[in-house]
């Protein structure tokens, strides 16, 4: 490879390791991927505000069993939960109506301490439309064996969960086939809309009045109590134990109507999550709490662009020898490019969630899923673009007598250069969308304000990330044609030409 390529690469390479995170010293809250559960996590910041205690959140990371890993690893200190989820979904060998001190004492040994209840039951249900469950003349979930074509649109969680739609299809004899997966935030839109006919709903939800739903009777009493909760590190009532103390002084003091009003405001009214959370306290909302556009596009470029960068500058690192080895080894290189192609059959978020239990949650998860996804592009066109050199420039250069390395630098690897580099170019581009995933294990970048406008179906909330998303892999795709272009010889342009 000539020395302008490879000091290229090493420098962008060594501009993006730069420190990861900062002082791990704030308290890390975490929330799930839904308003009451970020609502809960800003009530939880605003506590430590008020306590004192320096806190910073960490916002819809995905679902339960990533927050409840990153608890129990120390990349989060606390997180809201429910009590049903726990005895459910979590904890093993609990008794299904535990209270609360029988979690507290299975929990203790895990290093983890529960608040008692904040107030509020927000179970979960099943819901119609109003006038289409008057028609079929449906009040209790035991009503629906009579249709079975009606058709199901239930959050993914809810469809795999052991208090989910599993169990509740096993007690109620349900036999709907027609029964699908969707974000609980657009299962809403799919309801209103005629696509399905019954949701989950979390009896909380703002949505149920608006879109005037009937929440089914529970009538065999299959769903548990999910009494609100907070989950924390028992550390933290050594290091912190004032924000401990204003965590526990949450409890009892939010009931369902108030809980109902606060998601409403949030998702109907679309006020600011950490301004509903200060109202409630009786503080003035963090200033800093709402940085304007600009000032969010900066810094989710600059997450952004250091996921893509970090993870491609790796990949190229170990990309490049192993197809050198593919091209010179034949059946090593089939076995790499195999095994680099599997890879890159794994669906995308399945990856992140892979690299969570080595890697925590943050940046270096997603760093190592998309390095993971940039190896096969780089290579195959590695090996592509050295099996494709003519065999008599080869044997001119063997005739030369140059030792195998001087020719692999100053010939092979030149002439493959522009193969190389489109290789790195699709790595590039292709870690730019998926990164956008990314957010779900708290790694921010432009996936972040795609996810929260889908939570709040707010259309601009979602092109503030998908827009930049998009230039950005438009702006990489002409960089490198740049490259490309400065580092072929004149000599091979000019052939290219004719």
């Amino acid at each position: 490879m000539n020395r302008r390529l490879l000091s290229l690469l090493l420098g962008a390479w060594a501009c993006t390791l730069l420190p990861m995170a900062g002082h791990a010293d704030p308290v890390r809250i975490g929330s799930k991927q839904f308003t009451e559960s970020v609502i809960l996590g800003e009530l939880a910041r605003a506590s430590a505000r008020q306590a004192g205690t320096d806190a910073v959140h960490k916002r819809q990371l995905g679902g339960t069993r990533i927050l409840w890993r990153a608890l129990l690893q120390g990349d989060i200190d606390v997180y809201p939960e429910y009590t049903g989820t726990l005895t459910h979904e979590l904890l093993k060998n609990v008794p299904a109506n535990a209270d609360i001190s029988t979690l507290r004492a299975r929990l203790k040994p895990l290093g983890i301490g529960i608040t008692n209840s904040l107030g509020f039951n927000n179970t979960y249900a099943i819901g119609m439309r109003a006038d289409e469950a008057k028609r079929l003349r449906i009040v209790r979930i035991s009503e629906l064996r009579r249709h079975a074509g009606l058709r199901f649109g239930f959050s993914n969680e809810f469809m795999n969960r052991n208090d989910g739609w599993p169990g509740l299809r096993r007690r109620y004899d349900l036999p709907q086939r027609d029964v699908r997966g969707m974000d609980h935030a657009l299962a809403y839109r799919a309801l209103a809309s005629g696509a399905v006919d019954a949701i989950d709903l979390y009896s909380t939800d703002a949505e149920i009045p608006y879109y005037h739903l009937r929440t089914l009777d529970d009538d065999l009493h299959y769903f548990p109590r999910y009494e609100a909760v907070y989950l924390y590190r028992l550390q933290l009532e050594q290091s912190a134990p004032g924000f401990v103390a204003a965590l526990n002084g949450l409890a009892g003091r939010i009931d369902e109507e108030t809980m109902r009003g606060m998601n409403a405001r949030v998702k109907l009214q679309g006020v600011k999550e950490d301004v509903v959370a200060a109202d409630f306290l009786g503080l003035r909302a963090d200033a800093d709490g709402h940085p304007g556009l600009w000032s969010r596009l900066l810094q989710r470029t600059l997450e952004h662009t250091k996921l893509v960068l970090v993870s491609l500058g790796l990949a190229v690192l170990l990309a490049i020898p192993l197809g050198v080895l593919a091209a010179r080894l034949r059946r090593f290189g089939q076995v790499v490019i195999g095994l680099t192609g599997i890879l890159q059959t794994v669906p995308s978020l399945a990856m992140f969630v892979f690299m969570i239990p080595l890697f925590g949650i943050g940046a270096w998860p997603a760093i190592a899923a998309l390095f993971l996804y940039s190896l096969l592009p780089i290579v195959r066109n590695t090996h592509a673009g050295l099996v494709g050199i003519a065999p008599e420039l080869r044997e001119s250069a063997a005739a030369l007598g140059l030792p195998p390395g001087v020719r692999l630098r100053r010939i092979e690897l030149p002439l493959a250069a522009r193969s190389i580099l489109a290789g790195i170019k699709t790595a590039a581009v292709i870690n730019v969308g998926i990164a956008t995933l990314a957010a779900l294990i708290g790694a921010g970048g432009y996936g972040q304000p795609i996810l929260t406008g889908i939570r709040l179906d707010d259309i601009g909330l979602i092109l503030e990330g998908a827009a930049p998303a998009a230039l950005l892999a438009l702006i990489v795709q002409g960089v490198f044609e740049g490259i490309e272009r400065w580092l072929t010889p004149r000599g091979l342009r000019l052939v290219a030409r004719q």
